[in-house]
């Protein structure tokens, strides 16, 4: 018997998030930027009607905007995560085993469930009812049948959101409504080689070669030509997989001209990724500072700065951490006086993550039993009282590395400040 997987995608997500709490909004074009208010990144359906395009400028877009009364939003990260944690739960109390793929889409275990499609459309009404975002449901034996599944259901409103794949004769004749450019996991590259062998849809690799797939878009591609052949070769991951590296990086809102400002949004950064790492109860071995100029303004002098280290011992304290981001930032930072430099990235990686009992122990490590209080203190802190109520001096108060964000809708579920009221 083949395992039944589901997947279940969030519709427009971000336009639909912003929809939860402003009526206003609700068949009006709606589009959401991305960081620093540069590009469309979402776009509502009465958006994509206008011919506006994924990741087309904001300045481009100002005669639509205008003419159409199109509603222009800021990314507000902070309730789309709330949201989708929220989405989360739901799908929850519908199967065992949820695995997160991204912010709107997450593959589920439908297995023994008789009726497939009732049970989708069950969830997909309790997610209505309950959080006020719209999904759509595939369900076929692979991951890639199930995104193709999805992707059929999201443009075909007769199947009412939910499409279920099992039957092989069902998904023959479904396929060929699939480009095969849509198919998940071939990028532009592997498609136009695809297209001059005359593989224009998802019905046309079934048939091809495992050997000639290799050989067109290596591994990968014989991989998806199998899934699509009903064989599952991409696990379905009932437990969550530990993290093995993170990232905090930002855009800024004006550029950085200084090392004091620089390090200031280099703090913040390392501050984010100690919280994070607490969160999983993990601690990390490599540190790595990058920050950079505008690559696209050529106009402008360009650098790039980029410096790892060693955290000894492995830490996920806040002051450890940003001590070692300083030593990198320093290091790393343009020799010379008067460099006429703006940075408008910079941000923190680490590597070699483990979990905080694992982390080995050398012979001249020092217990700290206060840095651990301290840090549990400044973790409840936050909060209860909101993010940022205590912060490192060194990451400033004006902090003029803030992304630009002219746009963003209050943050209605994570503070109390910004609870919608009735009137």
């Amino acid at each position: 018997m083949k395992r039944p997987i589901a997947i279940s995608d969030s519709a427009n997500f971000y336009v639909s998030a912003e929809r939860i709490f402003d009526p206003t909004l609700k068949n009006v074009p709606v589009i959401v930027l991305s960081n620093n208010d540069g590009c469309a990144v979402a776009r509502s359906d009465e958006a994509k009607a206008l011919g506006i395009k994924m990741g087309e400028p904001l300045h481009l877009l100002q005669d639509k905007i205008k003419a159409h009364g199109v509603r222009v939003f800021s990314s507000n990260y902070t309730l789309y995560g709330d949201i989708s944690r929220r989405v989360v739960e739901v799908y929850e109390d519908f199967t065992p085993n949820v695995e997160i793929y991204s912010i709107d889409e997450c593959f589920l275990d439908f297995g023994g469930f008789k009726d497939r499609d009732k049970h989708a459309r069950a969830m997909r009404r309790e997610v209505l009812r309950l959080i006020g975002v719209p999904v759509r449901i595939g369900i076929a034996p692979t991951k890639t049948l199930a995104k193709c599944a999805n992707d059929i259901a999201k443009k075909n409103p007769i199947f009412g959101g939910v499409l279920d794949v099992m039957d092989d004769a069902l998904a023959t004749w479904l396929l060929p409504m699939v480009p095969v450019g849509d198919i998940w996991g071939i990028g532009c590259k592997t498609d136009a080689k695809l297209q001059k062998l005359g593989i224009y849809t998802a019905a046309d690799p079934r048939d091809m070669p495992t050997k000639q797939a290799r050989a067109v878009g290596s591994v990968v591609l014989e991989r998806t030509v199998l899934e699509l052949q009903g064989e599952a070769c991409l696990a379905f991951d009932d437990i969550e997989p530990q993290r093995k590296g993170m990232a905090v990086t930002r855009s800024a809102g004006t550029p950085m001209k200084d090392f004091d400002t620089v390090f200031q949004a280099v703090t913040a950064h390392a501050t984010r990724a100690a919280e994070k790492l607490r969160q999983h109860g993990l601690v990390a071995g490599t540190l790595t500072v990058f920050f950079h100029t505008n690559r696209h303004r050529l106009d402008r002098p360009q650098y790039s700065g980029s410096r790892s280290t060693r955290v000894t011992p492995m830490s996920s304290d806040t002051f450890d951490l940003v001590e070692a981001a300083r030593r990198c930032a320093q290091a790393a930072w343009p020799k010379g006086e008067g460099q006429a430099f703006g940075f408008t990235k910079a941000g923190i990686m680490l590597a070699d993550l483990i979990r905080f009992e694992d982390r080995p122990l050398t012979l001249f490590d020092v217990e700290k039993p206060k840095s651990a209080a301290l840090m549990s203190a400044l973790d409840q802190v936050n909060n209860r009282f909101g993010m940022k109520t205590l912060v490192l001096a060194s990451e400033g108060m004006k902090r003029p590395w803030q992304l630009r964000s002219d746009h963003r809708s209050p943050r209605y579920t994570t503070r109390l400040t910004d609870l919608p009221v009735v009137r």
